[in-house]
C-alpha cells in the first residue's frame, strides 16, 4: 500500500493531506494550537482516528500516540547514532532508521521484518513523503511515525535558526 503525505502550502498550524496511490484522500492531519506539536488524524469523513502529541519535557524528542482517545505508546528518538537517525516505537516493538540526511527511513518490527519504507520527495514546494506500507492495517501507525519525525525536524529547525 502506498500513501502520499503532503503538507498544505498555506497553513498556519501543521496541516497535511494524505492520499492513496490512486489520488483519493486517505487521511487528514490537522495541527492544534499548543506550545509543542499536537496533531490529530482524521479519516476522509472527518472522524478522529488518532493523535500525536510532542512531550513537553524529555531528554530526547518524544511523542505520545493516541488511538481512539487512548494512549497506545510513544515514539522516541534515540540519543546517540553516528550516522543517520533512529527511533523506537515502543508499543509496537518497531524501530525506524533514517539515512544521514533524514529523508529516507525504513521501519522494522521486533523480528526484523520490514513494516514500511518512507522517502521524502525533493522537488516539491512543501514537505512530501511517499509511504510504502507492507500491511495496510499498519497505515495509521506508520502515518503517526511520519508525523512525529516531521514535527521533530520542524522543532529542531526552529531551535537552530
Amino acid at each position: 500500500m502506498k500513501l502520499i503525505f503532503r503538507q498544505k502550502i498555506f497553513s498556519i498550524l501543521d496541516s497535511y493531506d494524505v492520499y492513496s496511490e490512486n489520488g483519493n484522500t486517505a487521511f487528514k492531519v490537522k495541527g492544534q494550537l499548543a506550545v509543542k506539536h499536537k496533531l490529530k488524524i482524521y479519516d476522509p469523513q472527518g472522524n478522529e482516528l488518532g493523535q500525536v502529541n510532542e512531550k513537553m519535557i524529555s531528554i530526547t524528542p518524544t511523542f505520545d500516540l493516541y488511538e481512539n482517545g487512548k494512549k497506545i505508546g510513544s515514539i522516541k528518538k534515540k540519543l546517540f547514532k553516528l550516522i543517520g537517525t533512529s527511533y523506537s516505537i515502543d508499543s509496537l516493538g518497531w524501530t525506524a532508521k533514517g539515512n544521514f540526511v533524514e529523508w529516507d527511513y525504513s521501519i522494522h518490527d521486533s523480528n526484523g521484518n520490514l513494516v514500511a519504507t518512507l522517502g521524502k520527495q525533493l522537488l516539491n514546494v512543501t514537505d512530501t513523503y511517499v509511504l510504502d506500507i507492507v500491511n495496510p492495517q499498519d497505515a495509521l501507525h506508520v502515518l503517526m511515525f511520519v508525523i512525529a519525525i516531521d514535527a521533530e525536524k520542524c522543532s529542531r529547525n526552529k531551535n537552530n535558526g
